[in-house]
């Protein structure tokens, strides 16, 4: 997925600054006094990361602005997988591949619809790998779901089943589901296939 990797959003102390309305020696001082998270640069300037200013903006209730919340949920998109699948074998199998092929992004799993749910709504994956047979809400339902949320960025979604069923295959790409894999799972063509995705998305 690095096709699809944007370059993340730094913060300078000015425009740390402005976002709040204050004035630069301010936001400096909260740097200082280690309540706003922020690194050094050869020149010795600072700077914060986008979703370390949203930490701190939450932190002391204050506004949050449509662009910064925009960007973050952008960065974590494109770096955040979800893996749904009961199998739990299969499940940690299939993180601990993603996890080498994409040391930097980050693999969440969950073991049936009703977790999953809640996990997507909370991390907002670019990613979901969906098993359609779940215990609770199902791959069908998820799948809808998924696509219908407009909030959640449209996300990469790739079903798979344990049955190669041309009518489940094509009622699960109708609900939303970006493409389909028949279980047992080939890893090599799983990466394939989310590369695949993701390029026709960059």
């Amino acid at each position: 997925m690095a096709k699809t990797d944007k370059k993340i959003r730094i913060f300078s102390a000015l425009e740390v600054a402005n976002i709040c309305g204050v004035v630069n020696q301010t936001a400096i001082n909260w740097i200082k006094n280690g309540y706003l998270k922020a690194f050094t640069t050869p020149g010795g300037q600072y700077r914060v990361y986008a979703e370390d200013l949203v930490d701190f903006l939450q932190s002391r209730g204050m506004r949050m602005p449509e662009e910064l919340e925009r960007i973050v949920q952008e960065q974590r998109g494109l770096r955040t997988v979800v893996i749904v699948d009961d199998d739990r074998d299969l499940n940690d199998l299939v993180a601990q591949y993603l996890k080498k092929q994409y040391p930097d992004h980050d693999i969440h799993q969950a073991f049936d619809g009703y977790k999953a749910g809640r996990l997507i709504a909370e991390q907002h994956p670019g990613l979901i790998l969906l098993d359609i047979d779940l215990p609770g809400v199902n791959g069908h339902q998820l799948a809808s779901d998924i696509k219908q949320d407009e909030s959640l960025g449209n996300p990469l979604v790739i079903a798979i089943s344990g049955l190669d069923d041309p009518s489940e295959r094509e009622q699960i790409l109708e609900e939303g589901a970006d493409a389909f894999l028949a279980k047992p799972l080939d890893l090599s063509k799983l990466v394939e296939m989310i590369e695949s995705l993701a390029s026709q998305r960059a």
